[in-house]
């Protein structure tokens, strides 16, 4: 199998390539940052492109951001993405994509045998999926951090949009052309299917907004 290595620790680069060469892969180019693996993807297009997390020029997100352009760009080659943490939001648009297969998102301080890593290489370079069970966890975790927002009708996330610019419900139905009496029964909705009962200092106006703007 070809292979493109994306990883900006020098040490950890030489390990990889030296690892995947006695697999019998033929490592094909190594660089040190997001920029650079795209121009040698172009280049050589590779079978899979290993690619960390957090690279050069931001020390960011760089390597996602530069696996979701591959994807985008090269749905044929496979991307596995080394990290040593969960970059939720990323990782979601990246596996969420319409082709799934040649994926895999491991963690690096949970790879602990090198013949699963590299059935994990074989495995998305022959076109599947291999995902490390903590990043599913957090990721199933933003999935039902979202889910109430997402029983809301329109209009109730309408509403509840107004209520995050900090408007009474008085200026809320003045600004939908609607009755107080509407307002307040779209606001006692929103309290119910966010999960917000009544309580002694009845803070669920804030607490919704709250979730409004986690979402």
């Amino acid at each position: 199998m070809r292979i493109v290595i994306a990883e900006d620790s020098v040490l950890l680069r030489a390990g990889l390539t030296g690892l995947l060469a006695d697999a019998d892969h033929e490592v094909v180019s190594t660089v040190g940052d997001a920029d650079s693996l795209l121009v040698v993807v172009e280049r050589h297009q590779p079978d899979l492109a290993v690619v960390d997390v957090r690279m050069p020029p931001t020390h960011t997100d760089d390597g996602l951001r530069a696996a979701l352009q591959i994807r985008d760009r090269w749905p044929e080659i496979g991307i596995l993405v080394l990290s040593q943490y969960v970059e939720e939001r990323y990782a979601s648009e990246l596996l969420s994509g319409a082709a799934v297969g040649g994926l895999g998102y491991l963690l690096k301080d949970r790879i602990a045998d090198v013949a699963e890593f590299l059935a994990a290489v074989a495995r998305v370079g022959d076109g599947g999926a291999v995902l490390d069970p903590e990043v599913v966890a957090q990721l199933l975790a933003r999935t039902r951090r979202r889910d109430p927002i997402e029983r809301l009708s329109p209009r109730e996330r309408e509403v509840l949009g107004l209520m995050a610019e900090g408007r009474t419900n008085a200026a809320i139905a003045r600004a939908l052309v609607v009755s107080d009496g509407a307002v307040e029964k779209h606001v006692s909705n929103i309290f119910t299917k966010l999960d917000l009962p009544p309580t002694e200092h009845d803070h669920r106006r804030v607490l919704a907004v709250l979730r409004w703007l986690e979402s």
